[in-house]
């Protein structure tokens, strides 16, 4: 099994799923290249055409934005399935919605505050994020992590069919929404 702790691994694997230059028009984020939205490369600095955006930068991007600032890097110090998986949800849905199915499925898992209290759901990765999820591993154990993983990839799969629901545009992405994101 590859070493997920390795982060660019990771974004390998997230440039090899996203593809090249993309511009699909129900895709309300426009013009993409590696996955990375042009309002995102032009918020980090690039300039030129997205069909010529550096994979390099892409992963540079990856790597500052969607990983060490929403703090998935802390995550996989504990639990690297978790933090592979809150940082491919925190591209496609943003970190925010990726740290809040932590939140939630953490919340729901603590078997009515016995395990450990409740944490806010302030889709913020601090300290006691860390520690209910340090709490949670130590009372289930790996086969906890595997748990908890279904919890997140449930809520994740869920919010995929509401914005498919929402807007039917985006039916034309739900199926591989499902079957690259899920599992």
């Amino acid at each position: 099994m590859p070493n997920i702790h390795d982060i660019d691994m990771l974004i390998d694997k997230v440039i090899s799923l996203e593809g090249e230059y993309s511009d699909h028009p129900a895709d309300r984020g426009g013009p993409t290249r590696w996955g990375v939205t042009e309002a995102v490369a032009r918020a980090h600095g690039f300039t030129g055409d997205m069909r010529h955006f550096p994979r390099v930068e892409a992963a540079s991007i990856y790597k500052r934005k969607y990983w060490h600032r929403p703090g998935f890097d802390q995550i996989a110090l504990l639990a690297p399935l978790i933090a592979a998986e809150l940082f491919d949800t925190g591209i496609n849905m943003g970190t925010a919605t990726a740290a809040g199915f932590l939140q939630r499925a953490l919340n729901a898992l603590n078997r009515n505050k016995r395990d450990f209290q409740d944490i806010a759901v302030d889709r913020v990765i601090g300290g006691e994020t860390v520690m209910a999820l340090d709490a949670f591993l130590r009372k289930r154990g790996r086969k906890g992590e595997a748990v908890l993983l279904k919890a997140i990839e449930a809520l994740q799969g869920a919010r995929y069919i509401k914005l498919a629901e929402k807007r039917p545009a985006n039916e034309a992405f739900l199926y591989g929404w499902l079957a690259n994101r899920i599992g």
